[in-house]
């Protein structure tokens, strides 16, 4: 049992997780105490929740570049919406701005399954599109904490239990519910199915056309809840920072979390230990002195030696297979 655990992937990035803490603890021991860990807890919310609907994109043999943008234009959106009206009650922004965010999704799903095109490329030109939408309907301008309501931030100080803030809460939360949708529910298993063999997914009674747009629209509608979320955790929204990036870092730990770029291939814990590694390196680059500007060209490198270690392990697995078969 034990040798079972230690060959699956979560195994591999769980020993990377401790190699990277003990190697920066050792340079900069502060890294290793209570008040790091609680910065990288609050580092790792907003990459969890959108990481868990990027999983499921790739998974189908997808790629949503545009949930940077999805995520600034619905923390904008719900952020005029408190401005110009702060008598609505402040949790109806969580509806507002995964609704934003559904819709954005299900108009890139559309656009891949009716004119056939591929997800690199519509979501490239989304990306473009609601960060554009975004500045317009901002005029350019950020909206301050002063009309972000007390009770929306407080979700990023205040915990139900343990000293946890209900952000890391919710995006606990939201990966469960990942956990039981691709797991548990028979859609959950035709996205696997799609992904493995889109050719043959068809031939299964898997409608893929809808199963796509599906995909999509829950990849927009985690980067809508991410959006307010940066709202509660940040206290403001600029529509030129926002998001910007943050597809990055999310492909970043999903493909780090053992989600084969490939399709078919990963799942929730994997995920979840990326995003953790994730906030680990973020965490750890102020304290090593290395500037802001350098993350961009870290996170690139970390997910190009995931390519390679994923490419690797699939031509293992692909070895032992026909190995398998020389051997009947």
């Amino acid at each position: 049992m034990i040798g079972s655990l230690l060959r699956r992937r979560e195994a591999g990035i769980l020993l990377m997780i401790v190699l990277f803490c003990v190697f920066v603890g050792i340079l900069r021991p502060r890294f290793l105490t209570l008040d790091q860990f609680r910065i990288i807890l609050l580092l790792i919310p907003l990459i969890m929740i959108g990481a868990m609907g990027q999983m499921l994109v790739i998974i189908a043999r997808h790629v949503d570049l545009s949930i940077g943008s999805i995520q600034g234009l619905a923390a904008m959106l719900t952020a005029l919406m408190f401005k110009f009206h702060p008598e609505i009650p402040w949790g109806f922004g969580f509806v507002v701005a995964i609704g934003v965010g559904l819709g954005l999704g299900v108009i890139n799903g559309v656009l891949v399954t009716a004119f056939n095109l591929p997800a690199i490329i519509v979501t490239l030109g989304t990306l473009s599109l609601y960060r554009g939408l975004t500045f317009i309907v901002s005029n350019a301008k950020q909206i301050d904490r002063q009309f972000v309501p007390a009770a929306l931030k407080a979700m990023s100080q205040d915990s139900p239990t343990y000293a946890v803030p209900w952000i890391i809460v919710i995006a606990l939360a939201v990966a469960m519910a990942t956990y039981w949708f691709a797991n548990r529910t028979l859609v959950g298993r035709q996205i696997y199915a799609m992904g493995s063999n889109p050719i043959a997914a068809p031939l299964r009674g898997i409608r893929v056309n809808a199963v796509t747009i599906l995909v999509f629209a829950i990849s927009g509608a985690l980067a809508g809840l991410s959006g307010i979320m940066y709202a509660s955790r940040w206290g403001f929204v600029n529509p030129s920072n926002t998001g910007t990036g943050f597809e990055f870092q999310v492909i970043a730990a999903v493909v780090i979390g053992g989600v084969s770029i490939n399709g078919g291939v990963g799942s929730v814990p994997g995920v979840v230990l990326g995003v953790f590694l994730m906030g680990c390196v973020s965490a750890a680059l102020p304290l090593l002195g290395i500037p802001g500007t350098s993350q961009a060209a870290i996170y690139g490198a970390v997910i190009v030696i995931a390519l390679l270690i994923d490419r690797s392990v699939r031509m293992r697995a692909n070895a032992a297979l026909s190995s398998a078969r020389g051997r009947e």
